[in-house]
């Protein structure tokens, strides 16, 4: 028996889509098929169980999307802006193809933002620079350097930059291994005092083009300087609705995880999905297990075919 979450709620939640997987860049038509139905369906990350997510307007407050690429996204965020407030959390990097395999390159990426934000407003989109990850190709002052000259771009077309350090699960690990096997270029965790010191040079970099930095759920690396991102952002979104003439959200905070101060959502992704083949990903243990559950997916089906938690940590 699937069963219905918006039942346990009684009022309209806020949909994720999704910090599990790119559903704008690679399902955009799955997403647009269960929205014509109504509903999709989701696994629950620790029991495998799957549970039937309303996607109705009269169901769903907002819309918080994840990608690295909206251009393929572009029809439906204009059908979403016409009858609910959406944020775009964008990913741009710039990271070389050793430690990003497939996605789109930073000026096709700071395109996509540019009009966005010309559309919807600034505030509906918010620049994601993370994972950082220190390796030979992009020791610190290489992200000084590359920081500087992506937030010049953005300057004026975003207000937030959101940053974090790689989480070195095993399955990360075991992915960054391989890839330095691969192409030489070898990576490393640094220390705390280390990642404290970059983040608070980009700070001092992003704040010279009227950005904000925030950090995604490391307060023990955010320290006194720097705010603690919030990723799902009631503010934010109550922002947006203004612009676009809709009504505003109220929702609880209720992190993801320790440290993650985003308000409480449901995220309609699956682990194990994104084929974009970033090697420090913390979503996919086995990347070819990822492409072919991408290339093998039925855009008709009412759910992704990901796995859960437990299966992708173990992988």
């Amino acid at each position: 028996m699937i069963r219905a979450f918006r039942d346990d709620f009684g009022s309209a939640m806020i949909i994720s889509a999704s910090y599990k997987t790119d559903v704008p860049a690679l399902y955009g038509d799955w997403f647009r098929a269960r929205r014509i139905a109504g509903s999709c369906q989701a696994r629950n990350v620790w029991d495998g169980k799957m549970f039937q997510v309303s996607l109705r307007d009269a169901d769903c407050s907002d819309f918080v999307f994840g990608t690295r690429n909206a251009r393929p996204f572009e029809a439906e965020l204009a059908r979403t802006g016409h009858t609910r407030p959406f944020v775009v959390q964008y990913t741009v990097t710039g990271h070389p193809r050793a430690l990003e395999r497939s996605v789109v390159p930073p000026d096709t990426a700071i395109g996509d933002i540019r009009r966005i934000s010309r559309q919807f407003g600034e505030r509906a989109v918010v620049w994601r620079y993370d994972p950082v990850v220190l390796t030979d190709a992009t020791p610190a002052a290489w992200h000084i350097e590359n920081t500087g000259h992506l937030a010049s771009e953005l300057a004026g077309t975003v207000d937030e930059v959101v940053v974090s350090f790689a989480q070195i699960y095993r399955k990360t690990r075991r992915n960054l291994d391989r890839a330095q096997q691969e192409t030489g270029n070898a990576w490393r965790d640094s220390s705390g005092d280390e990642k404290r010191d970059l983040l608070a040079r980009l700070g001092d970099i992003t704040k010279a083009q009227s950005l904000s930095l925030t950090v995604c759920a490391q307060p023990e690396l955010a320290g006194d300087r720097l705010q603690p991102a919030r990723c799902i952002d009631t503010e934010r979104l109550n922002h947006v609705a203004r612009d676009l003439g809709h009504a505003p959200v109220t929702a609880r905070t209720k992190g993801a995880r320790p440290g993650c101060l985003c308000a409480e959502s449901r995220d309609i992704g699956a682990y194990e999905t994104c084929s974009h083949g970033c090697v420090y990903c913390y979503a996919v243990a086995n990347p070819d297990r990822a492409k072919a559950a991408h290339r093998e997916h039925d855009f008709n089906a009412p759910g992704l075919a990901g796995a859960r938690m437990q299966e992708s940590i173990d992988a």
